[in-house]
């Protein structure tokens, strides 16, 4: 397409227009000629909003008490787990079964060794199991099933 054929007011318009209403793409074609305009991204914008989801669940339960799932979650792990105890080792969706029918990987008052495997962690669409890597009895489960989890979060109190 030349561009030279085509009148600058009505790109520098169609450049306003997407603007104002915040579009970062058009596209307009007929018989004779077509022009597609693009914005970039404003990188910032989506991981503004993503990042104060888990920053928020990760302070403690009474800033995020507008988060049903996340702060009844999160406020009993930290006074809970003072003893040994089991780590997330990455960041994702912690699932305490292998699927919703099946029975627990562990339960309080059970015995786990070294690879027991404890739970299942989500990252990116992959399920990690995640072995116990000590030995001892399970004294409390600190997270639910479904649960967001983030790296270094206390998931299992054992007693050695």
């Amino acid at each position: 397409m030349d561009i030279s054929k085509m009148d600058i007011s009505k790109i520098k318009e169609l450049i306003g227009l997407m603007t104002q209403n915040d579009l970062s793409e058009i596209e307009l074609k007929d018989d004779k000629q077509g022009i597609s305009i693009k914005r970039g991204y404003a990188g910032g914008q989506p991981l503004v909003q993503y990042a104060p989801a888990p920053m928020q669940a990760h302070a403690g339960g009474a800033a995020a008490t507008a988060q049903a799932p996340a702060a009844p979650a999160a406020a009993p792990a930290q006074p809970a787990a003072s003893g040994p105890a089991i780590e997330s080792p990455m960041v994702g969706t912690c699932y305490l079964a292998p699927n919703p029918d099946a029975a627990s990987f562990v339960k309080i008052g059970q015995s786990v060794t070294p690879d027991t495997v404890v739970c299942l962690i989500e990252a990116m669409k992959v399920f990690n199991e995640i072995k116990a890597e000590k030995a001892g009895v399970v004294e409390q489960i600190l997270v639910k099933n479904g649960q967001a989890v983030e790296f270094g979060q206390k998931l299992f109190a054992i007693r050695t």
